[in-house]
C-alpha cells in the first residue's frame, strides 16, 4: 500500500470506493434514496455500476457513482463529492445535459424525457455556506415561485458540514456515519439505516475479494492519470516544436525522452 493511500479498512463511506460498493445493493440504495427526498420508492433498478455517458469522443464525457432507475422510470443520480468543488451548480447542470441527452434519441419526443434527481453529497464543505445540511432546487417562476416549471429536474445538496437544525435526527445519523464508518458510530446511533449500511459496509471490508478490487482500481486510476499526463507533455511539446524549438529545449521543459521527441518532430512534419 502506497504511503497516503488508505486500505480497505480505513474508508469510510465518503470515499467513492466504498459509497459505491455499498449503493450497488439495490435496497439500500433505496432507503438511501426515501430519507434525502422524503419519498416512497417501491423499488430501484441499477442499470450499470459507475454508468459513463460520452456523448461526442469531443466533448468531456461524465462517470456518474450512482445511476438508478424506479419503478416510475425515474433518474436517480448520486456523487460522493469530497473536497472543495465551487464549480457544483454547473457540474450539476452539465449532469443533467449529460443524461437527458443520453435518455432521448434523435426523433424521439420530449415528453419521453424522464423525471430524473441529481443528487450531491458533500462531505467536507457546505456548498452554499448557508448552514444548511440539505439544499434542494427545482426550476420557478421568478415572479410567482409558486409557479414550477414542471420540466420534472430536481437537484439536491446533502452537506455533513450543516449547522442549522434542517434535518431529523436520523439523517444527521447518517451524515456522522458518512465521515466515520466505523462499528463504533454506527453502535451510537438509533438509526436503522445507519445499522443497516453498517451491516454491508463491514460484510465489503472483510471479503478478502474487495482488497484485490479496490487495488486494481487503485491501480487504474493512476494509469490514466499518468496517461493524462503523458498526453499533457506531448501537446506541450508539439507546442514548442511547432515554434521551432530545438529538440534538448523540449527536452528539458517536458521531460519526454529525446526519441519521443523526434518521433513528435517526425508526426508534424509528415503533416
Amino acid at each position: 500500500m502506497k504511503s497516503g493511500v488508505k486500505s480497505v479498512k480505513e474508508l469510510n463511506l465518503e470515499d467513492d470506493f466504498l459509497f459505491a460498493k455499498v449503493m450497488t445493493d439495490e435496497s439500500i440504495c433505496k432507503i438511501v434514496l426515501e430519507k434525502i427526498l422524503n419519498i416512497e420508492i417501491k423499488e430501484v433498478k441499477m442499470p450499470e455500476e459507475q454508468k459513463v455517458i460520452n456523448i461526442l469522443a469531443e466533448n468531456k464525457g461524465v462517470r456518474l457513482d450512482i445511476y438508478v432507475n424506479d419503478d416510475q422510470n425515474t433518474v436517480y443520480n448520486i456523487e460522493m463529492q469530497k473536497g472543495t468543488d465551487t464549480n457544483l451548480p454547473k457540474r450539476s447542470r452539465y449532469y443533467q445535459g449529460n443524461i437527458d441527452i443520453n435518455m432521448i434519441t434523435k426523433g424521439k419526443k420530449y415528453n419521453e424525457l424522464r423525471k430524473c434527481f441529481i443528487i450531491f453529497i458533500c462531505t467536507t464543505f457546505d456548498p452554499f455556506k448557508q448552514g444548511r445540511h440539505l439544499y434542494t432546487f427545482e426550476n420557478r417562476c421568478n415572479e410567482d415561485p409558486r409557479l414550477v416549471l414542471g420540466d420534472e429536474t430536481t437537484k439536491v445538496f446533502l452537506t455533513t458540514c450543516g449547522i442549522l437544525d434542517d434535518v431529523d435526527q436520523e439523517m444527521l445519523e447518517f451524515l456522522a456515519y458518512i465521515k466515520n464508518s466505523t462499528d463504533k458510530v454506527a453502535s451510537e446511533s438509533k438509526s436503522q439505516l445507519v445499522h443497516k449500511i453498517n451491516e454491508k459496509v463491514q460484510s465489503i471490508k472483510e471479503d478478502k475479494r474487495t482488497e484485490v478490487e479496490y487495488m486494481t482500481l487503485l491501480e487504474r486510476d493512476e494509469r490514466n492519470r499518468e496517461e493524462g499526463r503523458n498526453e499533457e507533455r506531448r501537446s506541450v511539446a508539439k507546442n514548442l516544436l511547432q515554434r521551432g524549438l530545438d529538440d534538448e529545449f523540449v527536452f528539458e521543459t517536458t521531460n519526454l525522452s529525446l526519441d519521443e521527441i523526434k518521433k513528435l518532430r517526425q508526426e508534424l512534419e509528415l503533416n
